[in-house]
């Protein structure tokens, strides 16, 4: 009885352990490297999690409107292999991000080059499109 109960109970294990991977996608399937985009604004949310990391930046438009827009990263894991830290984006940093735009129209893109507030070009780490790191600066 104790050797079935520890099969069942390691099983769950590894339907738990999976749930993270189940949940990932990939570039191709929500967004398009076909259109790309240039956003510049001032971050306001940054999460820091697996199996991408994420962050929000305000964006004005030529009529002055302001829209929310969500930018996918890499993994974190990814991201400190490129030299990034948990400090590269601060909340109020303004910037500027290249990417791709998603494939439901919604304000969400796939991040691919980040000017961050000091000048500096990092590479975002993600999964799609033509993407070369930038060149040291």
């Amino acid at each position: 009885m104790k050797a079935k109960l520890a099969v069942v109970v390691a099983g769950m294990g590894l339907v738990v352990a999976s749930a993270p991977a189940i949940a990932h996608h990939s570039f191709a399937a929500e967004y398009d490297a076909s259109k790309p985009i240039t956003l510049k604004g001032a971050v306001t949310k940054i999460e820091w999690t697996n199996p991408h990391a994420r962050f929000y930046v305000d964006v004005k438009d030529d009529k002055g409107t302001v829209t929310n827009w969500n930018l996918e990263l890499a993994s974190p894991n990814v991201l400190t292999r490129q030299g990034w830290t948990r400090k590269s984006l601060e909340v109020g940093d303004q910037i500027t991000v290249e990417g791709s735009l998603a494939k439901d129209g919604s304000k969400m893109a796939n991040a691919r080059i980040v000017t961050l507030a000091n000048g500096k070009r990092v590479f975002a780490g993600s999964s799609g499109g033509d993407q070369t790191p930038p060149p040291p600066q």
